[in-house]
């Protein structure tokens, strides 16, 4: 039989613990962190925790060009430190901070590897097949996000010397260890390596709920998300195409302009994140407040930011409207019904707990663009206006297919562009912005393009962060230099 022992490193993942001494620490196995573990059913059930439960919508809208400065609101310190791009004091133990989300992504690191450690060790690991995948997906993940964050951009243009952050591919077994942070293209490396590996062996039949796992759709979408970032659009449209396999992707894009139009904003709320929505291809419970105050954040989307990001409809001929619906709260606090907050008391009487939501962090949407996109670059020009006149026929009201089409001329001239390949990307690029909005997916492609940004403060205070100013890299938490990672430059 295989045993399970949870000994999370420390200085990697949750600090904080270690007040108690060393000695104390491993010579404990309360049973509440030792479970034995011998059957697939057991280790998929150890791997529904294997995804990082903290949320990166907070800091990475913030630092995006989607908000501005409304002068008053909800004073949330993740929000305020990313907007003015100084470093987010905050702990592991305070929703939507960095260092919240880079111990979350250590902790579903070590709950991979010790799944995959259990697999190894048993004497039938062919049974195991599925759960080998997902445990490598799921780690390749988090390694993808931290090294996004935490570390230089990735570009494939350069040799990606910079620091990367620990790839961890060992089970945690004691607490004082050294972590090295390699290079950047060494954790690519890593990456791709255990993607290319688990992928094959993903099997939706394992799971109960899929959307809450590394699903086959949900893996190619990452697949194709990764090339993505590495410019091999040949392989972006691999998966892409893959991850919906022969099934038309037009059934699994958000029915904005049709289903949802209806809606309340509770309704909105209630099935936008739910994982019976076919766009949702991977959902993820985090410990977040976004929910709650999504649209009271001080540094947040004002009705002038929405006109603004509003403005890609202009590359659409007949002059038509979007569908999302905008609803405010007060005073210039405007959002779109998306995240909704679940609140867990620590008891049944008691007055304090946690909130959560569950966030889509692959959708069909994000799929269908990431195709388009590798299509312009690969000179099919025609397979990408299909792809973005499909998305418009989702969220144009009203929308008649004779009048509202995107053409090579309609976003050579929005966008005064001489060349379609540019009008098309920043076509993508522009619908991307008002689809995911409030979800952080902007900084992303603001990283990829290497576009600067510029937050003015109602004082007057102008602050720009060009591409290559390292203020764009999250910090390394400071309990994290325990273990021997060298925070980044300022």
């Amino acid at each position: 039989m295989n045993q399970i022992k949870f000994y999370k490193n420390i200085f990697l993942v949750l600090p904080v613990l270690l007040l108690s001494g060393c000695e104390d620490f491993l010579s404990t196995e309360p049973d509440s962190t030792r479970a034995t573990i011998n059957t697939p059913a057991q280790v998929s059930q150890l791997l529904t925790t294997a995804y990082p439960q903290g949320g990166y919508v907070v800091f990475a809208e913030s630092m995006s060009d989607n908000v501005e400065d409304k002068g008053r609101g909800e004073d949330d310190i993740t929000n305020r430190a990313s907007f003015l791009f100084q470093e987010v004091e905050a702990t592991v133990e305070e929703s939507d901070s960095p260092d919240m989300y880079w111990a979350e992504c250590y902790r579903a690191i070590s709950v991979a590897n010790q799944a995959l450690d259990i697999i190894s060790k048993s004497d039938e690991p062919s049974r195991f097949t599925a759960q080998r995948g997902e445990a490598l997906l799921a780690r390749a993940y988090a390694h993808f996000m931290l090294v996004s964050y935490f570390s230089k951009f990735f570009d494939p243009q350069q040799a990606n010397t910079d620091p990367g952050i620990p790839y961890v591919t060992e089970p945690e077994t004691v607490v004082l260890k050294n972590y090295e942070r390699k290079t950047v293209a060494y954790v690519y490396q890593m990456i791709e390596q255990d993607l290319l590996e688990g992928l094959p062996l993903i099997s939706d039949g394992t799971y109960t709920v899929a959307k809450y796992h590394f699903n086959r759709a949900a893996a190619n979408a990452f697949a194709s998300r990764f090339y993505l970032v590495k410019r091999d659009y040949a392989k972006v449209l691999q998966y892409a195409n893959e991850a919906f396999g022969g099934n038309s992707i037009a059934d699994n894009l958000r029915p904005w302009n049709t289903t949802y139009a209806g809606l309340s904003p509770q309704e909105l709320w209630n099935i936008y994140a739910r994982a019976n929505q076919n766009a949702n291809l991977l959902l993820v419970e985090t410990a977040s407040t976004v929910g709650r105050y999504v649209a009271q954040y001080r540094y947040g989307m004002t009705y002038g930011k929405w006109l603004e990001i509003s403005a890609a409809a202009g590359v659409i001929n007949g002059s038509p409207r979007w569908s999302y619906p905008l609803y405010y709260q007060g005073d210039n606090n405007y959002f779109i019904p998306k995240l909704y907050e679940y609140f867990v008391r620590e008891s049944v009487n008691a007055d304090i707990g946690t909130a959560y939501v569950m966030l889509p962090i692959f959708t069909a949407e994000e799929v269908l663009f990431n195709r388009a996109e590798a299509n312009a670059y690969l000179g099919n020009t025609a397979a990408s206006l299909v792809d973005i006149n499909l998305f418009v026929s989702k969220r144009v009201g009203n929308y008649d297919p004779s009048a509202h089409t995107v053409t090579s001329a309609s976003m050579r001239r929005f966008f005064s562009t001489t060349n379609t390949r540019d009008g098309i990307i920043n076509t993508i690029l522009a619908f991307k912005r008002v689809e995911f909005v409030q979800e952080g997916m902007r900084w992303f492609d603001m990283q990829r393009y290497a576009l600067p940004v510029t937050h003015q403060t109602v004082l007057g205070q102008s602050i720009t962060v060009p591409a290559t100013d390292p203020k764009r890299l999250l910090q390394i938490p400071q309990s994290a230099t325990l273990a021997g990672i060298a925070q980044n430059p300022r």
